[in-house]
């Protein structure tokens, strides 16, 4: 069966053009992935409520008054409204075992916003994928293949008996964490120079150190800046992600992805769609 896109135009609305983090890299991977017949579905906002399973009340009631920002992520309008669609995807991707393509992304936002020492949240504002973990209440292994450490994540599972957190990303970047594994938060720092066949063995070697029985479902954070020349470039080509998408299949476990970082619109939509194809022929 088909993996789902979730999406909603509606995450395209906000933000600047100038900003890295902008609506073209998410409007051109949209149009090449409906030309490749993916079955979009439209998420609703989450609750309130669903945002304080993860989050400090005072840290959301601060996004929900605009009263929130910084140099990568600024106060824009209506973000609250706008980061709540996308914890909605996540949610909705969740149930269904979907691709949610929203923004803005997730995994940099700590309990109260900032994560780890770390002073800005690297364009986030909610952590989606954590809140959709939470909610669905069960024993979860989060896969983050972002080039960028889930400082924000890592800080929210740490200690968690239900949850392990696993991240190989590059090392000496944003956020500069990530740098050894820590109780339940097992990490893979990586060179920029790092290429497909030494980013594919230490995945493959990272999960079959894992007890796969300890977990009902697998959840992705999935950033492909880890791409060759992009943002967070570990040197990776298309076959890559393909790979990794059979890695994940081997693990045999319910799963959902969610859309972090990647920010040349075109290689990303070509890397989920080898990420899903590896994921559902393998």
């Amino acid at each position: 069966m088909r993996t789902k896109i979730v999406f909603s135009e509606k995450c395209l609305e906000y933000g600047q053009l100038s900003h890295t983090e902008n609506s073209i890299r998410v409007e051109k991977a949209v149009q090449i992935l409906r030309k490749k017949k993916y079955e979009f579905v439209e998420p609703k906002p989450c609750e309130d409520k669903d945002l304080m399973l993860v989050h400090d009340p005072g840290y959301v009631e601060m996004v929900k008054k605009g009263d929130v920002g910084d140099i990568d992520s600024p106060a824009m309008a209506d973000i609250y409204e706008y980061a709540k669609l996308a914890v909605g995807g996540a949610i909705l991707a969740s149930k269904t075992g979907g691709f949610s393509l929203m923004r803005p992304p997730g995994h940099h936002a700590g309990i109260k916003g900032t994560a780890l020492r770390v002073l800005t949240r690297g364009f986030c504002y909610f952590n989606n994928i954590a809140i959709a973990v939470r909610k669905t209440g069960k024993p979860t292994l989060i896969l983050d293949i972002d080039g960028h450490h889930g400082n924000g994540t890592e800080e929210i599972f740490l200690g968690d008996d239900k949850v392990t957190y696993l991240s190989l990303h590059r090392s000496n970047i944003y956020p500069g964490t990530g740098n050894e594994t820590r109780k339940n938060c097992i990490n893979f720092p990586l060179g920029a120079d790092c290429g497909n066949e030494l980013y594919l063995a230490t995945l493959k070697n990272a999960l079959s150190n894992l007890n796969l029985r300890k977990f009902d479902q697998v959840a992705v954070s999935s950033g492909f800046d880890t791409h060759d020349g992009d943002l967070a470039s570990l040197g990776l080509t298309q076959s890559a992600y393909l790979e990794v998408g059979r890695e994940i299949a081997r693990l045999d476990k319910p799963t959902f992805f969610v859309f972090e970082g990647g920010y040349n619109g075109e290689n990303v939509a070509e890397d989920i769609n080898e990420l899903l194809k590896g994921f559902e022929k393998a």
